[in-house]
Formats: C-alpha cells, sequence, structure tokens
C-alpha cells in the first residue's frame, strides 16, 4: 500500500504539473497514451460557441413532407448530448427551442467547425455496393489483388453523391452495434502506413447479410456513405463473416473520434440545418477566476491552520493528507476530463469539507481511546476503525445524493455533481489510506511520545502510564 500511494502521488504530479504531459482519458481509453491534457473550464469561465440548428422536414414513401414532433425534437436533443459528450467535452447545454429548433452551446470550442463536425451531420450512415461491370473490381489472387477498370471510376473519399444514383444500400446505420467497445476509434500502428482507423461492428442480421455478400463478391467495391458523402470506398479482400468492419483513410484523431462516437449513438431521424452561430464570451471570465482561486486558498489555508492548531500533530498529518487529495483530485479532472464551472467549483469544494471531516471523526476517536488508557499505537488503530463506519455511511449518503443529480439534472448539475462524486471517493482514500500510513509511521518516532501533541492533558497520560503500571504488575503477580 505505502508503494502504491507514492506512484499514485508521482503520476499525479507528472499529469498536473509536467509541461505537454499525455496520458489517456477515462472517457476514451482505446485512442491511447496520447492525449495532450488540460483543465477544461465551462462557459462561465472560459467562453465557447452557440449553434442554433433548425430541424428540416423529410418526405416519406409518397412524397408527403413529415415535420418534428416534440418527441423527435426530444430525441435529436438527447443524441447531440450523447455525441458531444463521447468526446470528453462536458457540461454543454442543448436546449429545444420553438417547435423545431434547438441551440447547442459548446465550452471551449475556437470555431463553428468543432461544433458543426459533430452537430451538424445528420449521420446516416449506408453501405452500398458497387456493381463489378460498371465499377471494375479487384483481381484477387494468393499473389496480390490487380485492379481490372469499370465503365466508371469508383467515388473517392471525399466525393459527395447522389445515393438515388447507386444502387439500392444493404444496410444502414441502424444496424451498427453502438457499444463503444464494438464500435470505436483507434490508432492503427499493425498497419504498414500507421492511420487512425474506425472499427465498428454489425448487428446479426446485417452481419449475417455481409457475410453472404462478402462471401460472393470477392473483389467488389462498395462504399461507405455518410449524409451523401463517401468516407471509404474498398474492396472485399475475402468473406467478412463476424459482421466487423475498419474504416480508414484520410482521418485524422478527431474526424475518427466524431465518425466512431456518430456511430456509437445513431443517426438523427431529421437532418439539422444551422442557422447561426454565436461566440459566447466567458460570463464570469479571468478575474473571477482569480477571485474564486485566490478565496479557496485562503479558505484551505484556515482549514489547515485550525487542524494545526486543534489536532496539532495529527492535524498536520492531516494537512499533508489535504495536499495530496488536492494532487490527486485535479489529476483525476485532467485524465477523465472534467470541465470545470462554477458548479464544478462548488462541488470540489465541498468535497474538501468531506475529507477534512473525515480526519475529524478519526482524531476525535482517537483522542477517545488515548484518555481510556490505550497506547498510541493501539489508540490510533482504535480510532481509524471505530470511526470508518461513520464516514463510509456518510460518504456513502453524499455518493448516492450525486448519482441522483447526475442522472436527473441539467448539464450544469451534472457537472456538479461528477465533480463532487470524485471529490467524495478520493476524500475516502486519503483519510483512510494517507493519513492512515503516515500516522502509523510517526507514533513510533520518539517525538511523537508527548500528550500535547495529541491534545490530551500529561494527567490523562500519566493515567494511562499508571492503568499499564498495574497491569505489569498484575502479569508479574
Amino acid at each position: 500500500m505505502p508503494i502504491l500511494i507514492l506512484v499514485i502521488c508521482a503520476l499525479a504530479l507528472y499529469i498536473d504539473f509536467m509541461p505537454g504531459a499525455k496520458f489517456v482519458l477515462l472517457t476514451d481509453p482505446n485512442s491511447g497514451f496520447g492525449h495532450s491534457l488540460e483543465t477544461k473550464l465551462g462557459l462561465d469561465l472560459r467562453g465557447g460557441f452557440s449553434a442554433t440548428y433548425q430541424a428540416l422536414p423529410v418526405a416519406d414513401s409518397t412524397g408527403k413532407l413529415i415535420y418534428p414532433s416534440s418527441g423527435d425534437m426530444s430525441q435529436i436533443r438527447t443524441i447531440i448530448e450523447n455525441r458531444v459528450n463521447g468526446t470528453g467535452i462536458g457540461e454543454i447545454v442543448v436546449e429545444t427551442k420553438g417547435s423545431d429548433q434547438l441551440t447547442v452551446e459548446v465550452p471551449g470550442a475556437t470555431n463553428p467547425d468543432q461544433i458543426q463536425s459533430l452537430v451538424g451531420q445528420q449521420g446516416l450512415l449506408t453501405f452500398i455496393p458497387l456493381d463489378r461491370a460498371t465499377y471494375g473490381y479487384m483481381n484477387v489472387t494468393a499473389t496480390g489483388s490487380t485492379p481490372v477498370a469499370g465503365t466508371k471510376t469508383v467515388p473517392n473519399e471525399g466525393t459527395v453523391i447522389d445515393s438515388s444514383a447507386y444502387p439500392k444500400p444493404l444496410f444502414d446505420g441502424k444496424q451498427v452495434d453502438g457499444d463503444p467497445n464494438q464500435t470505436h476509434a483507434f490508432y492503427d500502428t499493425a498497419a504498414s502506413t500507421p492511420l487512425w482507423t474506425v472499427v465498428l461492428h454489425l448487428k446479426t442480421e446485417a452481419a449475417a447479410t455481409f457475410a453472404t455478400w462478402s462471401a460472393a463478391n470477392i473483389g467488389n467495391y462498395f462504399m461507405i456513405v455518410m449524409d451523401n458523402t463517401v468516407i471509404s470506398a474498398p474492396y472485399i479482400r475475402e468473406a467478412i463473416p463476424n459482421g466487423t468492419a475498419s474504416i480508414s483513410g484520410s482521418m485524422d484523431k478527431t474526424s475518427a473520434t466524431n465518425l466512431a462516437t456518430v456511430l456509437q449513438y445513431g443517426a438523427l431521424p431529421f437532418p439539422l440545418n444551422n442557422a447561426t452561430f454565436t461566440q459566447i464570451p466567458a460570463t464570469l471570465g479571468k478575474t473571477f477566476m482569480d477571485q474564486t482561486l485566490f478565496a479557496g486558498a485562503i479558505g484551505i489555508g484556515l482549514v489547515m491552520l485550525f487542524m494545526l492548531i486543534y489536532y496539532r500533530l495529527p492535524g498536520a498529518v492531516a494537512c499533508i493528507a489535504l495536499t495530496y487529495y488536492g494532487i490527486a483530485v485535479l489529476a483525476i479532472f485532467r485524465i477523465v476530463p472534467v470541465t470545470l464551472s462554477l458548479a464544478g467549483i462548488a462541488g470540489f469544494v465541498l468535497s474538501v469539507g468531506m475529507a477534512v471531516d473525515a480526519n475529524i471523526l478519526i482524531f476525535e476517536r482517537t483522542k477517545e481511546e488515548l484518555r481510556s488508557g490505550k497506547t498510541l499505537q493501539s489508540a490510533m488503530e482504535a480510532g481509524f476503525n471505530r470511526a470508518l463506519t461513520s464516514i463510509i455511511d456518510s460518504n456513502v449518503s453524499t455518493l448516492i445524493t450525486a448519482t441522483i443529480l447526475y442522472f436527473g439534472g441539467s448539464p450544469t448539475v451534472k457537472g456538479f455533481a461528477l465533480v463532487l462524486a470524485i471529490g467524495v471517493l478520493a476524500s475516502m482514500f486519503t483519510a483512510v489510506t494517507v493519513s492512515r500510513r503516515m500516522l502509523r509511521l510517526v507514533v513510533h518516532q520518539e517525538f511523537a511520545q508527548h500528550a500535547w501533541l495529541y491534545g490530551v492533558t500529561d494527567e490523562e497520560f500519566k493515567a494511562r502510564a499508571v492503568r499499564m503500571g498495574r497491569r505489569e504488575a498484575r502479569g508479574r503477580v
């Protein structure tokens, strides 16, 4: 356990203070350890962009226009929230406006393209087979593949097409399994030229269709099309019986991640037409941020001063554990990542109070055990053990509340709940583990054998010594 505590501390220091530190994001573990880390700030502290979209009607099979209902707009809002949150951007605000409009506010976005790449596309994916007589094929042999030309060329990646001019799709994006373990983006270093690739897995019915078609069409081309734009146009090298396909090309990390996110959460039921883009200034800004950090430093300093004056040696240990706690929590915020708004900062401050409260419970129980005549080591262990139940009860109740807020609240409330939950879990670790290990080390030192350091009187320490002497005398008799 001491080694684990030191490893966590060293890792947290690297994540927090090393310029250009790179690590894995917990919200995107499949992309590896190449992420540059930063502390994300919300709209109120950093600003961002706001986009207003209008849902366009679609025609049914008879040509009649169908307009979005309130249920359709609610579904669109949910899909967009999932898409953006799936990329690690938190605290987004998506609100419906009128009968067919919605507004998307994204913190930290610096240009409209960052929003448009995720939100603006409908995400309608289709797999279109291409006839070999028209578009040619690849003559696949044991020694390699040779292209055979057709009367038309296969559309290049990025080409905008009219899907109605091509054969009927084999299946569409609704047949893609949205499980992130099945459909995700990753950097393929095993390829001859390393590149970003999106792996997708088809549902049972589509997988069977693709297996039958691929087995009968070795060498034929097919197009993967998103919103009438060709993403990839590969050929079939061999039968694909398991329903797993990959998309690769000239994609970078952002475009591959966005594509995987769109596939995971599905297409929008109606296409969107962007109406306006507006830059949002930070409503609170840098001055407020500096004032908040200054006020937080004063508050934490006063708490540490109280712990030092009232609890003395255990209080000094608690101050070191609290510093450890702050370093560890900031590292967690950066690797999740968590978007810190004013609400998130409030959640962090509240979790600091929970961390101090746990130490107070432990130290008060330790003092009671000392007064009852136990040795320092025994009193400390008993103090931790007897306070543990109260600490767990209070923290679990807070975690339950945070869970309810996270799943039932607005994006701002979710940010508060997430920060609070992370802080509470970290505070339990530091109070019960870090403080305990440090005190176990300290109480064995000669300088720590004084009543004043623990907030008890010399008489109480003498009473302990008398009781210990009586026990020894009875033992000799």
